[in-house]
């Protein structure tokens, strides 16, 4: 899985790391960024999500599909389907070209909208990567632990960066009697949850 990636794939994840690093060297406002994580956080996304036991595969926060060109990876292999929240128009239209040119579309399906909207609808949650405005970050926790089947994992970005912020969220998946959870020092810091059996 990781040590063949399809060239289809390495090509627009190439691509979108220039435009990533370059929108950050000229001070592309904040809003305009991708802001997609770093390959080593994808890579880990990609093996967390592999390990993850059978359900519902989602992604809070698309932005331009890097995270879930990682994920459709592990998605590939294990016979499973994205399910893929983004708000913002532009990254939608990112968002699909990407997993045009990257060849994945089969295996993802791209929801425009708030997600926690949506989120009511979902049951049955084996993997979910969480990467989006921090202050959703409550709200998409509490709506999406009761949804984890067992051994169901949850992963937020920007647990070490963002740290202060999401204080209250880590404070609450720390000291949740449903779930273990950690913060790893992986990329921009991630908390992992995992429901417990």
């Amino acid at each position: 899985m990781l040590n063949d990636i399809p060239e289809s794939i390495r090509l627009r994840m190439r691509a979108l790391e220039a435009i990533d690093a370059r929108d950050r060297l000229d001070g592309t406002p904040r809003e305009q960024r991708l802001r997609q994580v770093p390959p080593e956080t994808g890579r880990f996304l990609a093996f967390l999500a592999r390990c993850a036991p059978a359900g519902a595969w989602l992604e809070i926060g698309t932005s331009a599909g890097y995270s879930t060109l990682w994920l459709a990876l592990a998605a590939a292999e294990a016979g499973a389907r994205i399910r893929t929240f983004e708000l913002l128009e532009f990254k939608q239209a990112l968002a699909r070209e990407t997993f045009a040119r990257a060849g994945v579309e089969s295996l993802v399906e791209l929801v425009p909208g708030d997600a926690l909207a949506h989120l009511t609808t979902v049951e049955a949650v084996g993997f979910c990567f969480l990467d989006t405005e921090k202050p959703l970050y409550g709200p998409c926790y509490e709506s999406l632990v009761p949804k984890l089947v067992p051994g169901g994992i949850l992963v937020a970005d920007n647990a070490i960066n963002h740290a202060a912020e999401l204080a209250p969220m880590l404070a609450r998946a720390q000291a949740d009697a449903r779930v273990d959870a950690l913060v790893v020092p992986v990329g921009k810091g991630l908390l992992l949850c995992r429901r417990k059996d």
